[in-house]
């Protein structure tokens, strides 16, 4: 897991929601309870008041015990980057396979690389490095990327994000954007999520280290 820097934007602290509001702009309506946030079923996806390009962004996630669900019925939530990428959030410990519709995936686009997935009930961890989309007079001359470790392992590695996935907020991908996090309808909780702004250098690639 990566350590929080100093300078970082904390959008989730334990305590409240002030740093989300739901779509349209109302407060957020989240069960806040111990140091995390819950899904309610029906509240809606909330979205971060910060907006952000280039980014490090960190949260934690825990996906309830639903034994007798299967699929996409298991714990199901998602996090959007800048609203538009969905990386999966499910309960898809012990497959050995996973596909684009398991945990850690780029939604119906990017399997991981490998199932990093902890237990139900289990606090796991997502550190992504987003590079946003470039954009020269109205046309994307570099998609989007994303590097991103799951529990600590790198399940993706410089990934190209081609266009948005299914449900984006919008497709405006060369405008800054929030983190939106998604009403599934099971009680996935979150918590500890921060993000740092990363300085942007023109259409440079962005290389991990």
């Amino acid at each position: 897991m990566v350590t929080m820097p100093p300078g970082a934007q904390i959008l989730f602290d334990g305590r409240e929601l002030r740093g989300f509001v739901s779509r349209g702009g109302a407060p957020a309506a989240w069960k806040v309870e111990g140091d995390a946030m819950e899904v309610i079923s029906g509240a809606g996806d909330i979205f971060s008041v910060e907006r952000f390009d280039d980014a490090l962004i960190h949260l934690e996630f825990q996906c309830p015990d639903m034994p007798h669900a299967t699929g996409q019925a298991k714990g199901n939530s998602g996090v959007f980057l800048q609203g538009r990428y969905e990386i999966q959030v499910l309960d898809s410990y012990g497959i050995a396979v996973p596909g684009t519709g398991d945990c850690g995936a780029v939604y119906d686009q990017i399997a991981p690389l490998s199932n990093a997935c902890l237990p139900a009930l289990a606090w796991q961890s997502y550190d992504i490095v987003f590079r946003a989309a470039r954009v020269d007079g109205g046309q994307v001359i570099e998609p989007a990327r994303l590097t991103l470790l799951h529990n600590g392992v790198v399940i993706h590695n410089n990934a190209i994000l081609r266009r948005p996935t299914k449900g984006a907020t919008d497709e405006d991908v060369g405008a800054p954007g929030p983190l939106r996090l998604q009403d599934h309808h099971d009680p996935v909780r979150y918590r500890n999520i921060w993000l740092v702004h990363l300085a942007r250098k023109g259409s440079d690639r962005y290389e991990p280290g």
